[in-house]
């Protein structure tokens, strides 16, 4: 744990940015009742009650009328005194609201700071507190349904027991280390130790893909469609995104620029770059659009390589449309060859797997085939229904999870290959390090000031 809870109140508005019905400032903190009573002049307040009442400025001008509630800690979300006043949903009113009590004693709260003091003070651990930010920001039914289930602990729980398998084994294989060698007793064999590591390696690999999923769900893959001009890679944008996002005509390099669209595919985000046509070109203008194509091309997680299938050529690779000088995007990228125009050449939808990526024949302009591509994107990635395994992740529970599994991987190298239960407790130390990563058991200030800077104000 990093850092101890501070002792100032903090205050912020709850409630999303601008006009609605009903306005929430929060306050967390010492003197949060004290403010509370000085902003609507009554003494106290019974907890977890609604109590309605006027709210004044430290002059006495009455700002609004609403409702107050009161949290005592250290039962509250912060396991400080929490008030909060619910008024009418006017900027003006919150913003007079959160005057009067930064004037009154309390400070502006920092982005995530309501969430991070539910840490510090042991409400939640370090991965429920960012599925709370993953439930807000969550695309997805299955998204959101995915970040709940780490709020409940659901992640928290089977990391916990992975770290209590690993801690338990460690202590043996330090107390065995102790034991003479001329008691002939081999304690590292007797112990079955070569089993109980495998038998953890196997729980924290299945760990790890009930993680990818969840951050499959969250993060979704970046696709960026790529291919010479008038392919059809624009009305493949809009096929996707069900609406007219770019523009299409039937004058080749009409996309001069980068366009982006963000659209679900089987509950996966998918964001989706339409890139300039892939061709030498005199044009400065069109040559900075190829320019950017290679960029976003660079970082992809997938390729949809588009082809005219009515033009009858045959197929390019994407390296040959690269301009010279290009560098290839990076090795083990997926490349789906889209077959377009399957209206015009007569083609049936289909698809076929192929090396490095697949083969799909399917019209934008019609639908026809665009199922099979959906399909496609939801099963190479190996999402599944959101079930009850699935839980929301980011990318440094999946970097965490992966240091385990490394230093695992080298407890049981060591502990066949020579037998040194000095290495083997040595590792074992790392793998827990990085389990405790997750929950926050091990954790810097540096790691939390970037992970609650992302966070709302007021959470």
């Amino acid at each position: 744990m990093a850092g101890a809870p501070p002792e100032d109140t903090i205050a912020a508005v709850a409630t999303a940015a601008g006009r609605g019905g009903i306005g929430i400032l929060r306050l967390s903190g010492a003197a949060a009742i004290t403010i509370a009573r000085q902003l609507t002049g009554r003494d106290g307040f019974e907890p977890r009650h609604a109590h309605r009442t006027g709210f004044f400025a430290a002059g006495g001008e009455r700002l609004d009328d609403g409702l107050v509630l009161y949290f005592p800690g250290p039962h509250s979300f912060t396991g400080e005194d929490v008030v909060e006043f619910n008024c009418h949903g006017s900027p003006v009113v919150l913003d007079l609201l959160l005057e009067a009590a930064c004037t009154l004693g309390a400070r502006p709260a920092q982005p995530g700071e309501f969430s991070r003091r539910a840490f510090l003070n042991d409400k939640l651990d370090l991965a429920q507190a960012e599925a709370i930010a993953d439930l807000i920001d969550s695309a997805s039914a299955e998204a959101a349904r995915s970040a709940l289930r780490s709020l409940s602990g659901a992640f928290s729980e089977r990391v916990n027991e992975l770290v209590t398998a690993v801690t338990r084994l460690r202590v043996y294989v330090e107390a065995a280390i102790d034991f003479p060698d001329e008691e002939d007793v081999d304690f590292l064999a007797e112990g079955d130790v070569a089993r109980q590591l495998s038998h953890i390696a196997e729980r924290l690999g299945a760990v790890r893909e009930s993680a990818r999923q969840g951050s499959l769900l969250r993060e979704g893959l970046k696709l960026v469609i790529a291919g010479r001009p008038n392919a059809g890679k624009s009305s493949l944008l809009n096929a996707l995104a069900g609406e007219e996002r770019a523009i299409v005509t039937a004058i080749a390099g009409t996309t001069r620029d980068v366009l982006r669209e963000a659209v679900l595919v089987h509950g996966l985000p998918l964001h989706i770059v339409d890139t300039a046509g892939l061709r030498e070109s005199d044009d400065p203008v069109e040559q900075e659009g190829v320019r950017r194509a290679m960029a976003e091309i660079a970082s992809a997680d997938r390729v949809l390589l588009v082809v005219d299938d009515n033009a009858g050529d045959a197929v390019p690779a994407l390296t040959s449309l690269l301009p010279a000088g290009a560098a290839p995007p990076p090795p083990g990228t997926p490349v789906i060859c889209v077959h377009n125009k399957i209206d015009l050449s007569g083609a049936a939808p289909a698809f076929r797997p192929a090396a490095g990526g697949a083969d799909v024949w399917l019209s934008a302009t019609t639908g026809e085939g665009l199922d099979l591509l959906r399909d496609h994107l939801r099963d190479s990635v190996g999402l599944q229904a959101a079930g009850e395994g699935t839980f929301s992740a980011r990318r440094r529970h999946l970097d965490a999870l992966d240091r385990a599994g490394e230093h695992l991987a080298a407890a049981r190298e060591q502990l066949a290959v020579s037998a040194a239960g000095e290495l083997v407790a040595e590792d074992l130390r790392y793998v827990q390090a990085s389990l405790g990563e997750i929950t926050g058991r091990v954790s810097s200030d540096d790691l939390l000031g970037e992970i609650f800077s992302s966070f709302c104000i007021g959470k």
